[in-house]
């Protein structure tokens, strides 16, 4: 085969057979194909899309470009959720332990901050000790013994999309999503997962800004991941706020801590923790309805179960065995920390969540460029949400920052991005928006 051929191909609008798809892949990974060549097949599925077909024989070619995690030898079924990334997103670190401790194996390999959202890997590096790269030997023990265990990408799971996703980058063809279908799941079925549940946002601060878009997302997700093999569902959630009410590493961290101990628990976020890990329950055959596995997953984190599962797996991958206990020890704080005032009183009628990343990443919690080196203690707490009253003795959030000078710059972005009025103009959005199924 000659890769210009199948360029040409689908260039004209045709479709791709797997093996021509598998042969791509191959040069992808082993660098017979050129960059040149990478960009223009880009490119063309850019304009022309891929069928459903094509997008399974794409996702699963990928997949298997590189190692594919073996759990045979564990006899829970092994679930995870992918979420397509948001302000104040922490919920991964409450639901891996709160799905393991109702009998799940989770294995979740969790990326970087990605533009103004936050990355579950830069949380996890907020604690002192905790290995957020460990070999297969630890990762694997750790999920069979714990039940549950939260680390970044291994080298050689699916190569071929870390060349593809490099190149689409600075190309202008990331936003395809027959390419992000692709790149998303051949990850998640590389882990070698037996069910799966995707969280796709839309609204301010998330990448699909409509409700539209974030539909058509999931449900090429949904297709093709069933396609491939994976029993997955996907549900579609409001970001036209943060998520929890910290925008942060540390920040998020001890949130976290907090929701897992019952100390302070944001509404938002338990409904669509929950909501997940009923989903996921079900999927997993640990639940006979998604409704059931809501209520194991309330029961998880009343009991103290969730926080004892987070305790565990904390302590096996490195960190501080009484890190729940001490975490506000344990975790960085920022010098400089005042609250934020609106400019005038009112109700909290909108926010631009995107606006409020922003100003966590110029705090220092974010990445401008790849090398930078993030801050685990800055960032902000006590959002204000949507529907909550501001005045002069409650704010729009309280800073943390490394310098009065950041502090400021913070508030005015902050103030920027809500917006202040009257109780009647306050629109009530559902988290959970809509449940795709295949």
């Amino acid at each position: 085969m000659l890769a210009q051929e199948l360029i040409r191909t689908k260039r004209d609008g045709g479709a791709l057979s797997a093996e021509e798809i598998a042969f791509f892949v191959k040069g992808l990974a082993d660098g017979s194909v050129s960059e040149g060549q990478v960009s223009a097949l880009a490119m063309a599925v850019f304009f022309k899309g891929l069928t459903i077909d094509e997008r399974v024989a794409l996702t699963l070619a990928m997949r298997d470009s590189g190692d594919v995690l073996d759990w045979s030898d564990i006899e829970a079924p092994v679930l995870d959720k992918h979420s397509t990334g948001g302000v104040g997103d922490n919920v991964s670190l409450m639901l891996a332990p709160a799905l393991a401790a109702c009998g799940a194996a989770v294995p979740m390999i969790s990326g970087r901050g990605l533009g103004h959202t936050g990355g579950t890997l830069d949380k996890f590096d907020s604690i002192p000790g905790y290995q957020t790269q460990p070999d297969n030997a630890l990762f694997k023990k750790v999920v069979k013994e714990v039940g549950c265990a939260v680390i970044g990408q291994t080298g050689n799971l699916a190569p071929a999309d870390k060349r593809f996703y490099g190149i689409r980058d600075v190309t202008a063809t990331v936003e395809s999503i027959d390419l992000i279908t692709a790149s998303i799941l051949s990850k998640k079925l590389a882990a070698g997962l037996q069910g799966l549940v995707l969280d796709v946002k839309w609204g301010t601060g998330a990448f699909m800004a409509s409700l539209e878009e974030a539909r058509g997302l999931a449900e090429s997700l949904v297709l093709v991941a069933n396609g491939a093999g994976l029993k997955t569902t996907a549900l579609l959630t409001d970001m036209n706020e943060p998520l929890a009410s910290a925008a942060g590493n540390a920040i998020e961290m001890q949130n976290a801590v907090d929701f897992l101990k019952g100390t302070a628990v944001d509404n938002r976020l338990w409904d669509i923790t929950v909501a997940q890990g009923g989903e996921l329950l079900a999927t997993g055959n640990l639940a006979p309805s998604a409704e059931a596995g809501c209520d194991m997953m309330r029961a998880a984190f009343e009991s103290g179960q969730a926080a004892e599962k987070f305790a565990q797996m904390v302590h096996a991958l490195g960190g501080p065995a009484d890190f729940m206990d001490k975490s506000e020890v344990y975790l960085a704080k920022a010098p400089v920390q005042a609250p934020i005032y609106a400019r005038h009183e009112g109700v909290v009628t909108g926010i631009d969540a995107r606006a409020v990343g922003v100003a966590v990443v110029e705090l220092g919690g974010g990445r401008k460029v790849a090398a930078d080196v993030i801050d685990p203690s800055v960032g902000l707490v006590e959002l204000a949400g949507i529907g909550n009253s501001v005045d002069a003795d409650a704010p729009l959030a309280i800073v943390h920052a490394k310098s009065e000078a950041d502090a400021e710059q913070a508030a005015i972005a902050v103030r920027n991005a809500y917006t202040v009025g009257a109780a009647a103009d306050v629109i009530d959005r559902p988290c959970v928006v809509e449940r795709i199924a295949p």
